[in-house]
């Protein structure tokens, strides 16, 4: 097989949770352009409105399903919607998540909940529901989790986030252990640990902390809107088909050197 056509994703059936905006939608957006027939799931329908426009002005179609994943209930009709419209599901990115910012020994109990059920019992539950429904009868899978490099380190002082760095963690952990688990039935599960990317929901610290994140980052800058996209291509293609349980940190090289 020729280079470039492991990198090709013509037929494929992509779901990328959190798809309507942010990072979610950056990857949708690669996967579509490389030939994937694109579902993107959000809680609100004019976000997804908007990222089904901006898809489509690439030339991207995309199916969009609104579904709160903070819901274990929604899971299966979130899949059956995609299985509906599409037959099969060959790729799934696990990225939507959420973060509190609070001290450890004030943290809510509901923020803690919260946090975690988005950032890791929903990943589960979704894989879980794929895997037996599409992924594992017909033998061939691409799970995609978006961790982030905070799941590789303790918080830096003025980052109170232990649920999101926790939960992020138990992500990496949570991708070792399936593809140990599902590598007998040709699913790879592979790990994006962004770093500090300019989106809604890091928003708020990098007003305060974005100096100091890029004074210490080697290569000098945040995320872009492109910097996801390479990686997420090479985990969803059969250009990693012998790669399986890792982890690749898009941070510009800050986890290297901290």
């Amino acid at each position: 097989m020729q280079v470039k056509a492991l990198f090709q994703l013509e037929g494929k059936v992509a779901l990328i949770t959190g798809g309507s905006r942010g990072l979610g939608l950056q990857m949708a957006e690669a996967l579509g352009e490389m030939g994937c027939r694109i579902a993107i799931s959000a809680r609100k329908a004019d976000e997804l409105d908007e990222a089904k426009a901006h898809l489509k002005s690439k030339g991207i179609d995309a199916l969009t399903v609104v579904n709160d994943l903070q819901k274990a209930a929604g899971v299966p009709e979130l899949v059956d919607r995609v299985l509906d419209a599409y037959g099969q599901i060959d790729v799934l990115v696990n990225n939507a998540g959420a973060t509190w910012g609070a001290p450890a020994e004030a943290y809510p109990d509901e923020a803690w909940h919260k946090v975690m059920n988005l950032n890791i019992t929903a990943p589960f539950m979704l894989s879980r529901e794929v895997g037996k429904r599409s992924m594992i009868p017909r033998k061939t899978g691409k799970i995609i989790n978006v961790a982030s490099v905070a799941g590789l380190k303790g918080s830096p002082p003025g980052m109170n986030t232990i649920a999101y760095n926790t939960s992020k963690a138990a992500a990496i952990n949570f991708t070792r252990a399936l593809a140990g688990e599902w590598g007998k039935y040709n699913i790879n599960v592979n790990a994006i640990c962004p770093g500090f990317f300019p989106t809604k929901m890091a928003a708020g610290l990098l007003d305060v902390m974005g100096k100091q994140v890029i004074e210490r980052t080697p290569l000098g800058r945040l995320g872009g809107d492109e910097d996801l996209m390479g990686t997420v291509v090479y985990f969803a293609s059969e250009a990693s088909r012998h790669v399986t349980g890792q982890y690749i940190a898009v941070d510009g090289g800050a986890s290297a050197i901290s």
